[in-house]
């Protein structure tokens, strides 16, 4: 095969969309049967179905295929499924501006339909693009949670809990959201600091101060420190509210702060979780003064009807009126929002659904998990210790998986639905038996459940939890984003312990969010929005890839950069001209010939090549087994572009355009064996690209193909140090031509070489002179004239104080930099601080005063190089 036969320019697009079509999806099947190898199943993320997968999810799902390829290349029986979590809020509101109706303009039954359709078209455009990206998702076990297939295992889920005492009804306030007219759990609030007025009035007693005077109609008690001496004697004597009239009680509670506003509060019914918190202790009544869509109540007497807004400006004004409001203050405030639709959340009193939390096993499981990263548990364990609450799983919408529930019309007693009735929607079957009370007659329950009750048995359900297959549980991991520790993680764990007394996994990598170029979260109102099809026409789906690789570190947020695009791009063009080059010199050369060649035969330098890629394999099989992906390539493109691009084949050029068939048949074997295994190592990442590599030396999938294993035969610490030496050789030499302003192929006329027990032929070829190896010491002095820093060491170690280092060296004798050296160590100071350098992070340049020939000579490794020109 000669150079032409192969493309000069790589075609990214072309190359893709022919493995797209060629790929056969099944060899990522999943083996359910017997097989020997170990198994290892992926608790993968189901996202939302917005019919947008979004460069977030890409670089999760990226994170997901470089240990699905890796570890299948491993030889484990892998499992990456592919699920879809339909029952979002957002589907709902997306299809009320579609049809432009109200969810509750329609029947029930149609309105669903409606989701389903939509939900549906989202999957399949979604689909187009993972399969775009390259990802090696076994598509025999997707899963669709809107599906009966898979919401009777939730249902299963609730009826077993519920029989097993884990959920209960009750009603208990709970987040409520006026807008989507929903409960919604602590999880599901985020937070954000906004501007209020902290309002100061004077009750008839004592004068609070409060950021909510619309919930004085509300207030069931009045607050005050126990150690505030300012209110000690009104302590258990009632207070008459203002507007509004009711008698309350002053109470003294350790909770309250006597230095914020007036250091006394209202107790409402409720303002936050600490009214809750009172409410309960002091077993103090209920007042619902506002309703599930955020209206007041008949409770807030004339301001009946108004929204939160409207009557917090009402009450203000007629407090201001009767002389009760007195001061007002400007007040940064942590205001809890719904997660869906940034409107402020109320605390509501209302008949929910829950399932009791146990903390303490749920912090025990963690502790059996292994996170990658392992501060990344700290999350979950600050959230599991700030839990107060039971989690509330009913939620007052139509499209998500029913609650199979009924209520007795007659007794009032519950109706569990029987396993054998599931899958079941209440609402439109009756229960199969009569009440024990003997009614047929039922109501039926017309909540739904949590999405987090369909995505938290995700773990269970891939393991085989409740199908023909026994049940594989645990997973081996589960990868996600750390935004979701609180919610999908934590439930997760939860509910494996209560349906199956385990864990859910062995080990948990932790991806951070993608920001925009511009290091902002990424958001439509910034414009700093980028779909990875965007990145995929432009460039490839190798590049966006490679992004996502070396991006970051697992944990971490990640930035995306147009310009770390065009890096990736350019870097698989530089893999092409080395793929394309090495081949050229391959056409007579293939598995029965290295299955064959005498390694004795090698060279220094191609042993030195050989040892290089084989601690590469070491490395990056260690790193990958810690998910460490951006380590891993960035040790991959390190050696492809400067040890085997940049070094090994310009030193072996010689050689590979020779007469002499020996030392070619060895540059041979090692470009053979060299171009292979990085097709291997580079299968997890750029599957495209590494395919249509492998392709020239198989006609099977490099995906098919087993992780190439260290060859310890030919990890060889002297062969390194040789080949180093040669390579640092041939690198001054060169850097000596481009300072003199000689071609670099131009002809030197003799390089005499000191102290240096090295091949010469590749050496001699790749600076175009002959070479000889000395015996002895020069036979002239020399002395040092000119002290130059090795920016190649000093840069990456000193990256702070380089610049300040490169001046202190010039500023010291050359001399006494060359005695240092011999020392083994170099002092300089920078800023009145001692710096120890290494020998070879400066270069010491030496001019020869006697000896009767003109030459240079330079210092490589304790090795003296005499230039003769």
């Amino acid at each position: 095969m000669t150079e032409s036969e192969i493309p000069k320019e790589y075609n990214a697009s072309e190359v893709e969309e022919k493995w797209m079509e060629k790929w056969d999806l099944s060899m990522y099947h999943f083996n359910w049967g017997e097989d020997p190898r170990p198994q290892y199943i992926i608790d993968t993320p189901p996202p939302y179905p917005t019919g947008n997968f979004h460069i977030g999810n890409a670089l999760n799902w990226c994170y997901i295929d470089f240990v699905a390829r890796y570890k299948r290349m491993r030889g484990y029986n892998v499992m990456f499924p592919q699920g879809w979590d339909c029952h979002g809020l957002p589907t709902e509101v997306k299809v009320e501006e579609i049809h432009k109706i109200t969810k509750n303009q329609v029947p029930r039954a149609e309105f669903r339909k409606m989701c389903r359709e939509l939900t549906t078209g989202n999957i399949d455009k979604m689909r187009k693009t993972m399969l775009r990206l390259g990802f090696s998702v076994d598509w025999s076990n997707e899963f669709i949670t809107m599906d009966p297939s898979y919401f009777v295992k939730t249902q299963k889920s609730f009826v077993r809990m519920y029989n097993h005492d884990y959920i209960y009804h009750e009603e208990h306030p709970v987040n409520w959201c006026p807008r989507c007219e929903t409960a919604i759990a602590f999880a599901e609030v985020e937070y954000e600091t906004r501007q209020t007025k902290l309002n100061f009035v004077h009750f008839d007693k004592v004068d609070i101060a409060t950021t909510r005077p619309e919930l004085m109609a509300a207030c069931v008690a009045v607050a005050v420190n126990p150690e505030d001496k300012r209110y000690s004697q009104y302590v258990g004597q009632e207070i008459t509210v203002p507007l509004f009239g009711q008698k309350v009680t002053l109470i003294a509670d350790e909770d309250v702060e006597p230095e914020f506003g007036t250091g006394a509060v209202m107790i409402c019914t409720f303002g936050d979780k600490q009214d809750v918190r009172w409410w309960v202790k002091y077993e103090l009544p209920l007042i619902k003064a506002i309703d599930k869509q955020g209206k007041m109540t008949k409770a807030a007497g004339k301001y009946e009807g108004l929204s939160i807004a409207e009557c917090r400006e009402a009450v203000i004004a007629d407090l201001k009126a009767a002389g009760f409001l007195y001061d007002q203050k400007s007040l940064e405030q942590n205001v809890g929002l719904c997660w869906r639709c940034d409107t402020p959340i109320e605390i509501l009193s209302e008949p929910q659904w829950f399932v009791k939390i146990d903390n303490d096993g749920i912090l025990k499981a963690a502790d059996e998990i292994k996170w990658y990263p392992e501060y990344m548990k700290v999350r979950l364990q600050n959230w599991t210790g700030t839990m107060e609450w039971d989690w509330c799983i009913s939620r007052q919408r139509i499209f998500a998986t029913p609650i199979p529930i009924w209520y007795c019309k007659k007794c009032g007693e519950v109706m569990v639905a029987e396993e054998s009735w599931l899958p079941i929607d209440p609402n439109e079957a009756v229960p199969k038996k009569a009440c024990a009370c003997g009614s047929t007659e039922f109501e039926p329950e017309t909540d739904v459940l949590d999405t987090w009750m369909d995505s938290s048995i995700t773990a269970l359900h891939v393991t085989g939890w409740e199908s023909e297959h026994e049940l594989r549980l645990p997973a081996q991991i589960r990868p996600q984003g750390h935004d979701i520790i609180r919610t999908w993680a934590f439930y997760t764990i939860l509910r494996s312990l209560a349906l199956e007394g385990k864990r859910p996994w062995d080990s948990i990598v932790i991806n951070g969010m993608v920001l925009g170029p511009d290091g902002h979260k990424m958001s439509k109102s910034l414009g700093n929005v980028i779909s990875p099809e965007e990145v995929t026409t432009q460039y490839s789906a190798d590049a966006f890839r490679q992004w996502g690789a070396v991006g970051g570190s697992t944990g971490s947020d990640v930035m995306f950069r147009w310009k770390d695009v065009v890096s990736a791009s350019r870097f698989l063009q530089k893999l092409w001209s080395i793929y394309r080059f090495s081949m050229s010199h391959l056409k007579d050369f293939g598995q029965d010939d290295a299955e064959k060649f005498p390694t004795d035969s090698l060279l220094i330098i191609d042993r030195w090549l050989l040892s290089k890629l084989n601690r590469l394999v070491d490395t990056a099989t260690k790193e990958l087994d810690d998910y460490q992906f951006d380590s891993t390539f960035k040790a991959i493109r390190g050696f492809a572009w400067e040890v085997l691009a940049d070094n090994y084949l310009e030193l072996v050029k010689g050689r590979l355009y020779g007469d002499e068939p020996e030392g070619r048949r060895a540059a041979q074997y090692v470009l053979y064996r060299t171009i292979k295994t990085l097709s291997l190592l580079l299968a997890p990442f750029i599957p495209f690209f590494a395919e249509e590599l492998y392709s020239r030396f198989s006609d099977e999938s490099v995906h098919e193909q087993a992780w190439p294993a260290v060859d310890e035969s030919f990890i060889n610490e002297e062969a390194e140090a040789a080949g180093e030496l040669i390579k640092e050789i041939t690198g001054e030499v060169r850097r000596y031509k481009s300072e003199l302003g000689m071609a670099l192929n131009a002809p030197l006329k003799k390089l005499e070489i000191y102290n240096a027990n090295i091949d010469t032929g590749d050496l001699a070829g790749a600076t175009n002179s002959k070479v000889e190896l000395m015996k002895g010491a020069p036979s002239f002095e020399y002395v040092p004239v000119e002290v130059k820093p090795n920016m190649g060491i000093l840069g990456p170690r000193f990256r702070k104080d380089a610049g300040a280092i490169v001046k202190a060296l010039k500023a010291e004798s050359p001399a006494e930099i060359e005695s240092q050296a011999a020392s083994g160590k170099i002092t300089v100071n920078v800023d009145d601080k001692p710096i120890e350098l290494e020998p070879e992070a400066v270069e010491i340049k030496k001019e020869v005063i006697s000896g009767g020939r003109e030459v240079d000579v330079i210092e490589v490794r304790g090795a003296v190089v005499v230039i003769v020109r």
